[in-house]
């Protein structure tokens, strides 16, 4: 089919050039005509504006113009009755006021503003105005004024005609245009003052921007331009009368289709008896190709969308030849061979993926669990040594950080369970106004005993105002400790780190600063992406995983602020910049966090302690017992329903991992013992997952506590517990 169309193009090359001549030379011979008509048109225009202007110049030199208004009146109307196309005569004074006119008066009329009036008087000629909707007698029209001068020279007045614009347009009637044209005059405003057709529709409104554009640049030649109805029509412009007479433009658009008709015809003709010798020659390729190409492209079509949607074992079925259709097919089918064992092999990849993904929860849940257990003893522990010796400075300030330190090591392991909350920044905050001075001094409490190990010296500096910001104060002081651990670890021994906090516009700006090994600026500009580390060397060996600046950055991010990175170079240090926004309101600052037992004067419970942790069982037991509680203990849910059965219990503490039966099916037997039924029941546990809380609510729980067991939620939750039974 490609050879016939390339034997067939130089014919039809032909056909068209010739067609595309025979319309040029039709074209020509319509511009001639055009601008024949144009002129014409433009000449009857100027004859009737001439004809105007010597009705003026005449009026201009009648004494009663200028005399009595009565007779000025009687004058200019029965000049209007003579004339036919004007709908007034009038006179206007200086001031512009309109103080004579064929046309009766109803209310003053001053023209000051009018163009032509102005015009009339500056320049001392004849002026043929642009389009008007006149003031009195409310009809489009144009304003044709001439000077009324004394023989001193002096201008006393102007006299004015208002021709009909339909009256305008009454000489081109017996021009005979085809369909589809249009006449137009245009002011110089480019405003229509004559059409055809419809010119009651386009009095008063403008040419459009491309004729408007081809009238100032076409000068004789003739434009092909496309009309606001869609139509392209060939234009040509004329001017009415000598540049002293008017500023009017004519113009005369054909169709251009009207011209071309013809050649058109005979080019469609010719494009025909072409058409008809191209299709017969195709038809024969056709019937060839079909069977030789087309079909077997179509199955090769087939099989590959087949292959795209998925369908791996489609093959095309086409005998392989040593053709290139037979040569493509083969090595279609090759590749969804292929494709089909990668596929295999991916399937099974993403099993053992989805495997070993289930397994690494399972592992952090259980590590989790682990980590947890002994750090509830010491929490409790410290708690307690709180508590006995709450007179002891010391040992209260001692028993403080142990809490915070193990609140702090709980959080992370909490981190631990979804490693993706970071990475996809899923990290939850609860916020509270309070002072970044508390969050750099806990910072900086935290961070301690790992300065003091390195002999490094850490210098402080803090304003004497308090620095007021809305956040979560537990991830505040993880990010300075993030960025204090950082310069610890690449900072040699007997460094020096500062820690700056100073008020800067809207923000608190926060800089951690070391005089350490430094960066060089490639490792500055990704210092806060996942992974990423100083070159490590032995002296540096608490490198650590590259999560800790990755962590700064989106908990800044998630507090509204910005965090930064600058060295001068390696050897020179590193300085890491925070700003957070400030808060301006009225502050009320949270309490600090509060390790205090159990209110005095608080009901006496009895408390059923369930736990395979020895430690955690003993130190929880002091805890409950110096709070005046009645405790019995249990290593295993068996020995706990014998219990259960013996005390009554006011309240269950129960260990979720029991080496008998798991707490949840312990809470389930102990809903169903009437000495149990109405305890309450909660779950102490290291495992935090969102799933392992809703099965031990489901279990019959009344709370979910994470070990290790923060006391004071403890405390409030059996204060309520000892309310509710003395009320009941």
């Amino acid at each position: 089919m490609l050879l016939v169309a390339l034997a067939i193009m130089p014919l039809a090359v032909m056909t068209i050039l010739s067609g595309v001549r025979e319309r040029e030379h039709a074209i020509k011979a319509s511009e001639e005509n055009l601008r024949r008509l144009t002129g014409m048109a433009a000449a009857n225009e100027a004859q009737s504006i001439e004809g105007a202007r010597q009705i003026l110049v005449d009026l201009a030199s009648v004494p009663d113009l200028m005399g009595d208004t009565a007779k000025c009146t009687s004058l200019l109307s029965d000049v209007l009755d003579r004339n036919e196309g004007f709908v007034n005569f009038g006179l206007i004074q200086l001031n512009g006021d309109v103080t004579c006119s064929a046309v009766p008066l109803l209310h003053p009329v001053n023209l000051g503003d009018r163009s032509h009036f102005r015009r009339a008087i500056s320049e001392r000629r004849f002026i043929a105005g642009d389009y008007v909707f006149g003031r009195v007698i409310k009809k489009h029209t144009i304003n044709l004024t001439y000077p009324v001068i004394d023989r001193s020279g002096k201008v006393l007045a102007v006299v004015f005609a208002a021709m009909d614009l339909e009256g305008l347009d009454t000489f081109i009637n017996d021009i005979n245009l085809p369909p589809g044209s249009v006449l137009a005059t245009a002011d110089a405003r480019g405003s229509i003052i004559s059409r055809r057709p419809d010119p009651e529709r386009y009095f008063g409104t403008r040419l459009s921007p491309a004729t408007l554009e081809a009238q100032a640049t076409a000068g004789q030649r003739a434009m092909t331009i496309r009309g606001e109805d869609g139509v392209e029509r060939l234009h040509t412009f004329a001017r009415v009368g000598a540049p002293a007479l008017t500023d009017y433009t004519v113009t005369i658009g054909i169709p251009t289709e009207t011209i071309t008709s013809a050649a058109r015809h005979d080019q469609l003709m010719s494009l025909l008896g072409l058409a008809a010798t191209t299709m017969l020659a195709l038809l024969a390729a056709w019937l060839v190709g079909d069977v030789l190409i087309v079909q077997r492209v179509r199955k090769l079509m087939g099989t590959a969308e087949r292959i795209a949607a998925g369908d791996l074992d489609a093959r095309s079925g086409i005998d392989y030849a040593h053709e290139e259709i037979g040569n493509l097919a083969q090595a279609l089918d090759r590749m969804a061979a292929a494709l089909q064992k990668k596929e295999s092999a991916r399937s099974l990849a993403e099993r053992e993926l989805r495997a070993a993904d289930q397994r690494k929860d399972e592992f952090l849940a259980m590590l989790a669990h682990e980590l947890r257990n002994p750090l509830a003893p010491i929490s409790t522990g410290a708690h307690l040594l709180k508590l006995l010796h709450s007179d002891n400075a010391q040992i209260t300030q001692t028993c403080s950080i142990i809490v915070r330190q193990v609140d702090h090591m709980t959080s992370l392991v909490d981190d631990l369970l979804d490693v993706s909350r970071v990475t996809r920044g899923l990290v939850s905050l609860s916020t509270q106004v309070l002072d970044l001075k508390r969050v750099v001094d806990d910072a900086a409490e935290q961070i301690r005993p790992l300065i003091t190990a390195r002999r490094h010296r850490l210098v402080v500096e803090l304003p004497t105002s308090p620095a007021h910001v809305k956040g979560d104060h537990k991830r505040l002081v993880q990010v300075v400790a993030n960025l204090l651990n950082n310069a610890t670890k690449y900072t040699p021994e007997g460094g020096t780190l500062r820690v700056r906090l100073e008020a800067e516009g809207d923000d608190f700006v926060l800089t951690v600063l070391d005089d350490g090994i430094g960066m060089d600026p490639g490792l500055v500009e990704r210092v806060f992406d996942l992974f990423t580390q100083a070159e490590r060397t032995p002296d540096r060996s608490q490198g650590g995983l590259g999560l800790g600046l990755a962590l700064v950055k989106s908990l800044v991010e998630l507090h509204g602020g910005t965090v930064q990175a600058a060295s001068a170079g390696l050897g020179k240090g590193s300085t890491f910049t925070v700003r957070l926004p400030r808060y301006t309101q009225d502050v009320v600052l949270a309490p600090p966090p509060s390790g205090e037992p159990l209110p005095e004067g608080a009901v006496p419970l009895r408390i059923l302690l369930v736990d395979d942790n020895v430690d955690a069982v003993h130190t929880l037991q002091l805890f409950l017992h110096s709070s005046g509680h009645e405790v019995e203990v249990a290593y295993c849910a068996g020995d706990a329903l014998e219990l259960a059965r013996s005390m009554a219990p006011d309240v269950c503490l129960l260990d979720i991992g029991l080496p008998d039966f798991d707490g949840n099916e312990l809470a389930r037997r102990l809903r169903l013992l009437p000495q149990a039924a109405g305890s309450t029941l909660i779950a102490m546990t290291g495992y935090g997952r969102q799933q392992d809380r809703d099965a031990s609510m489901a279990a019959g729980f009344d709370h979910y506590l994470v070990k290790p067991v923060n006391t004071t939620q403890l405390s409030d939750i059996l204060a309520a517990a000892a309310e509710a039974k003395v009320k009941g």
